[in-house]
């Protein structure tokens, strides 16, 4: 009997992809200098930390204070995809009880989902700087695990990239594919999800009510 979700934050509750495309090209132009910011690239490594992004993508560490700068500036820019909202609400009726584990740092992710009025539906919400090693390891869906209470066969977790995939598939919980904010599917798909989610209700036929609630 699944008890829990774990979602990913952007791409999956959040249509963060324009914000962070103008706080990277910020970023990019203050610390590397003129020249298109090599954002296709950066997109195919979302779902990780941004240090590591940097360090994959052989670019200066340094861009991260102006492209956390510019997120932070940004932030009430971001939308909320349709549906969502709808479906926390019917998850916690259901007496799920929900966290978010995200590539964003941890202050940043609160933020953001506080301004958006979105922080009140999750219990916990944690970010890649709260362990020890970001996706695609294992450790931040375990970290959710063990503040959650419940065992890997309890929950599902919800991304819409491979390392989320990856991290899910590290902790023993099931995996579902977001599809919602992707135009290209072939990368998630290579990944395994063990469910595909075309749009946010989808996750209901996975999440029955809790007995007793």
């Amino acid at each position: 009997m699944r008890r829990a979700v774990i979602f990913d934050l952007d791409g999956v509750l959040v249509d963060s992809f324009a914000v962070m495309y103008e706080a990277f090209a910020v970023a990019y132009k203050e610390v590397v200098g003129d020249g298109p910011a090599p954002f296709d690239e950066y997109r195919r490594h979302l779902g990780r930390y941004f240090p590591d992004i940097m360090r994959i993508m052989g670019l200066p560490l340094e861009m991260e204070e102006p492209f956390v700068r510019e997120s932070y500036r940004l932030a009430s820019q971001v939308p909320v995809f349709d549906g969502v909202p709808e479906l926390l609400t019917t998850l916690r009726a259901r007496g799920f009880r929900l966290a978010v584990a995200t590539g964003k740092s941890g202050p940043r992710a609160r933020s953001l989902l506080g301004r958006l009025g979105l922080l009140p539906f999750f219990d916990h919400v944690i970010g890649s700087d709260e362990v020890a090693r970001p996706k695609p390891a294992p450790d931040i869906v375990e970290h959710a695990l063990d503040l959650l209470g419940f065992s890997p066969e309890q929950a599902v977790m919800v991304g819409d990239a491979p390392t989320d995939i990856a991290s899910a598939h590290g902790a023993g919980v099931t995996s579902a594919g977001a599809l919602w904010a992707l135009s290209e599917t072939d990368e998630l798909l290579a990944a395994e999800p063990a469910v595909l989610l075309n749009r946010p209700a989808d996750l209901l036929a996975l999440c029955p009510s809790v007995p007793g609630d």
